[in-house]
C-alpha cells in the first residue's frame, strides 16, 4: 500500500462541549484485507512458488492464511515468511505474556510474536535456509524442513543460540562480516546486544541494538551520508580524552545553530477532560495538528540556518521534502520529548482501540513500535543536549544522497563541517564518554529507517501505534 509522503494536514478548530478536539471529516479508507505487511512483503526470488490453482488450496502451516509457496522449507504465507526471516536475521528474543500456547491464525498471528516464532520452528522452518547476507532469495534451494530438539528450540527462543554464534565469531573471526550470523566487527568489539541485561533484552522483545546490525558491514548507500562513522567506531578501544578547550570555530557555529532553533514548548493543546474517552478520529486529528506545528517549525528553522544563503531554494525544497519526517521524529524524541511522552501519552491513554483495529495492525507497524521504543530508551540513556541535537539535526538534513540536488558536493562539505563540530563538542563536553559521539551518530540511520517504515503504516493505524509506543516508554521510565 503506497501513501503520499506529504505531511498530514491538521483539521481546524478546538475543543467543544464534548471535551476534546473535533475529529476530521473522515479517516482514509482501510487497507485491503487490513494486512498491509502481506501486500508489501517482497517475494524472494529463491522461494518456490505454488501454482495459482494449488495456492488457493494450500494454507500456511503457521497461521492458516493462503500459502504462496515453499519458504525456508515449509509451505507458508508471505507474512510468516517475512516474520521468520526478520526474527532470525535480527536475532530477536520475544516473550509471551500468557502460557506460551497462543492460537495462531490470520487474525491473531500478530498478537504474540513469541508463539509465532515458536510455531515456525516447531513446524520445521529452517533458519539455515536464510541467506547469510540477509538479501532476498534462499541460501540453498535444496534445504528443506528440519526437525530440531526442544532444547535447541529453547536456546533459539531465549537468545542463547544467538549469543553463542556471536561469541564464536568474536573469538575466531571471519572474512565475511556482512553475515547476520557474524555480528562481530572488524575490531572484534563485543556485540552491543551482549552488553544489555537479559531483562531489558526481553522487555524490548529482543530488539538488539542497531549498532550490532551495522558494525562490521560495508556502508550501504542508504547510510553513506554520515562520513567516516564506521572507521571511527571500528578503532581500537577508545580511551577517555584528555581535558581540552572547545575550538573557537566550533563554538561559534554551534551558537549559530542554537540561535536557529525554536525550543519553546509546543503550542498544540493536548489537555483533556477527566473521564473523556478519546476516539480514533480525535486522536488522529491531534496527531495531524502536532505534525503541522512541528513541520512549520522545521521550515522556520531552515530560514535561520547559518548556511542558508549557500544553497538554492530548489535544494532546500528537495532536502525538506525528503527529511521532514526524520526531523520531526528526532525532535519528538529529544527536545520535545517531555511533552510527547507526557501530555500526548496522557491523551493516548484515553483511547481504547477496537478489536478490529487490533486485528488489522500490521507486522510493519509492530517493527516500527519495537524500534521506536528502543530508540527512545537510547536517547533517554544518552540525555542528548540541545547542542548535540542541533548538530544531529543539521547532519541529518544535509544529506547529499537525495536525488535531484544541484549542489551535492557542497552539501557533503557542509555535512562534514557539522559532523566534526559535533565530534569536537561531544569530546570536549563529555570527556569520560569516549563512545558518546559514535553512539549519537548511529541514531541517525535508525531514525531514517524508522521514518521510511512509518510511510508504509496505514494512517488509521497510527493512533494505535502511538498509544503503544508512548504507553510502553512512559511506563518503563517510571519504573526506572
Amino acid at each position: 500500500m503506497e501513501r503520499d509522503e506529504r505531511p498530514p494536514s491538521g483539521g481546524g478548530g478546538g475543543g467543544g462541549s464534548t471535551g476534546f478536539l473535533e475529529p476530521p471529516a473522515a479517516l482514509p479508507p482501510p487497507p485491503r484485507n487490513g494486512f498491509c505487511q502481506d501486500e508489501l512483503t517482497e517475494l524472494d526470488p529463491g522461494t518456490i512458488s505454488v501454482p495459482d490453482d494449488r495456492a488457493e488450496q494450500r494454507t500456511c502451516l503457521i497461521c492458516g492464511d493462503r500459502a504462496t509457496g515453499l519458504h525456508y522449507g515449509i509451505i507458508s504465507c508471505e507474512g510468516c515468511k517475512g516474520f521468520f526471516k526478520r526474527s532470525i536475521c535480527n536475532k530477536r528474543v520475544y516473550r509471551c505474556s500468557r502460557d506460551k500456547n497462543c492460537v495462531m491464525s490470520r487474525k491473531q498471528r500478530n498478537r504474540c510474536q513469541y508463539c509465532r516464532l515458536l510455531k515456525c520452528l516447531q513446524m520445521g522452518m529452517n533458519r539455515k535456509a536464510i541467506r547469510e547476507d540477509g538479501m532476498p532469495g534462499g541460501r540453498n534451494k535444496s534445504i528443506g524442513p528440519v526437525q530440531i530438539s526442544e532444547e535447541e528450540i529453547e536456546r533459539i527462543m531465549s537468545g542463547q543460540e544467538f549469543e553463542e554464534e556471536t561469541n564464536h565469531w568474536s573469538n575466531h573471526g571471519d572474512s565475511d562480516h556482512s553475515s547476520p550470523g557474524n555480528r562481530a566487527s572488524e575490531s572484534n568489539q563485543p556485540s552491543p546486544g551482549s552488553t544489555l541485561s537479559s531483562s531489558r533484552s526481553v522487555e524490548l522483545n529482543g530488539f538488539m541494538t542497531f549498532r550490532d546490525q551495522y558494525m562490521g558491514m560495508s556502508v550501504p548507500p542508504h547510510y553513506q551520508y554520515i562520513p567516516h562513522l564506521f572507521s571511527y567506531s571500528g578503532h581500537s578501544p577508545l580511551l577517555p580524552q584528555q581535558a581540552r578547550s572547545l575550538d573557537p570555530q566550533s563554538y561559534s557555529l554551534i551558537h549559530q545553530l542554537m540561535s536557529a532553533e525554536d525550543l519553546e514548548p509546543l503550542g498544540t493543546p493536548m489537555l483533556i477532560e477527566d473521564g473523556y474517552a478519546v476516539t480514533q478520529a480525535e486522536l488522529f486529528a491531534l496527531l495531524c495538528r502536532l505534525a503541522d506545528e512541528l513541520l512549520f517549525r522545521q521550515i522556520a528553522w531552515i530560514k535561520k540556518l547559518p548556511f542558508f544563503c549557500e544553497l538554492s531554494i530548489k535544494d532546500y525544497t528537495c532536502l525538506l521534502s525528503s527529511t521532514w519526517q526524520e526531523l520531526i521524529l528526532l525532535s519528538s524524541l529529544t527536545v520535545y520529548s517531555k511533552q510527547i511522552f507526557g501530555e500526548l501519552a496522557d491523551v493516548t491513554a484515553k483511547y481504547s482501540p477496537s478489536d478490529e483495529e487490533l486485528h488489522r495492525f500490521s507486522d510493519e507497524g509492530v517493527e516500527v513500535i519495537e524500534r521506536l521504543i528502543y530508540l527512545y530508551h537510547k536517547f533517554h540513556q544518552l540525555k542528548v543536549s540541545n547542542e548535540e541535537y542541533a548538530c544531529m539535526k543539521a547532519i541529518n538534513f544535509l544529506n547529499q544522497d537525495i536525488r535531484g540536488l544541484t549542489s551535492a558536493s557542497q552539501l557533503e562539505q557542509l555535512n562534514k563541517r557539522y559532523w566534526y563540530i559535533c565530534q569536537d563538542f561531544t569530546e570536549y563536553k563529555y570527556t569520560h564518554q569516549p563512545n558518546r559521539f559514535p553512539d549519537l551518530m548511529m541514531c541517525l540511520p535508525e531514525i531514517r529507517y524508522i521514518a521510511g517504515k512509518m510511510v508504509n503504516v496505514p494512517l488509521e493505524q497510527l493512533p494505535l501505534l502511538f498509544k503503544v509506543v508512548l504507553h510502553s516508554c512512559k511506563t518503563n521510565v517510571v519504573k526506572e
